[in-house]
């Protein structure tokens, strides 16, 4: 998440300031995996004014898009074949696999074709897929994009682009219809360890978030007050806590904009990169098991938010209540 429209070193990002001396070609931009991420990347695309050839294995997803204005391909071949460039947008790294392995029979319609891979997916898989398109002629970029669920993606996301830098600069010419900012960020992979990072943070965030409602609640504080005070402050607030604290205090955590379950995917990938490379990670370690605490109670199709009902639902320490009983008596 974004706080403002800004980038870190406090410029306005490119997309934001209109700073393109000729438009941005309009191309046919195909998409495999129309979900959450995918179908919103579709509907900002047809807004700009590209072509959208979308595929996906539900059927509602299709028809969303068709409603839309894109079309919906029968295959993943019949979206490789139209598209001028690829985005794909999946749950798993095996669904990559898949994906990948359908190109194969399908050669690019020209040269280096650029398949913009934008999940969050083990980095090993994603350079192992990178040399699969390679040796179809195809270019793939590593390009995880920091942001949830949004009707405006284009004034929050940021997609964290690797690969080589020629591909980076053609892509950028369409992605700034669905981001508020695509920086290369280095070579192949890059975006994927960055996107980790962040991950990471935004895991304790969340759960220290929820661990705060709690508190107030214990400390008989409205959380609202906290949020009203907090959310906006340049010291600690942030963009996390303006979206998640509502519906941690509304307990309303439907329609998500990150679910449980798909973020307990996250969480294994960020904890196997960091045996990998031998990095301690204590307060991720700790916040796992809120995660598993609230897929325990069924909340896996729920926002990440919902992690609050786990602390809502954990016992008072002991004695806990007698000092509050006698807190009221004197």
């Amino acid at each position: 998440m974004q706080d403002s429209r800004k980038t870190r070193n406090g410029s306005a990002p490119r997309h934001a300031t209109g700073a393109r001396t000729r438009p941005a070609p309009r191309e046919r931009i195909g998409i495999v995996g129309l979900g959450i991420m995918g179908g919103s990347m579709a509907r900002a695309l047809l807004a700009a004014g590209h072509e959208v050839a979308g595929y996906d294995i539900d059927a509602g997803r299709m028809r969303a898009l068709k409603k839309a204005g894109g079309l919906a391909m029968p295959s993943v071949a019949a979206v490789a074949r139209s598209a001028d460039a690829l985005i794909t947008a999946l749950p798993s790294a095996g669904a990559l696999h898949q994906v990948a392995a359908l190109l194969e029979k399908v050669p690019p319609p020209r040269p280096g074709q650029i398949l913009l891979e934008t999940s969050t997916l083990p980095l090993g898989d994603k350079l192992e897929v990178a040399r699969a398109l390679r040796a179809q002629g195809r270019v793939m970029l590593d390009a995880p994009i920091s942001g949830t669920a949004h009707p405006r993606p284009q004034e929050n996301w940021i997609m964290y682009l690797s690969g080589p830098a020629s591909a980076c600069r053609q892509a950028r010419e369409w992605v700034g219809a669905f981001t508020l900012d695509a920086p290369r960020v280095g070579v192949l992979g890059s975006g994927t360890k960055l996107k980790l990072a962040a991950n990471h943070l935004v895991a304790i965030l969340n759960v220290a978030c929820a661990e705060m409602v709690a508190m107030c609640r214990h400390m008989g504080l409205d959380p609202a007050v906290a949020l009203r005070h907090m959310g906006n402050s340049p010291y600690i607030g942030t963009g996390l806590m303006r979206l998640r604290m509502p519906m941690m205090l509304e307990r309303r955590y439907q329609p998500a904009s990150m679910k449980v379950g798909i973020w307990q995917k996250d969480m294994q990938i960020i904890a196997d990169m960091a045996r990998q490379v031998n990095c301690p990670t204590p307060l991720l370690n700790a916040s796992a098991g809120v995660y598993s605490a609230a897929m325990a109670m069924g909340l896996a199709e729920h926002d990440t938010a919902a992690t609050a009902e786990a602390w809502a639902a954990m016992p008072a320490l002991p004695g806990a209540r007698r000092a509050r009983r006698a807190g009221k008596r004197t």
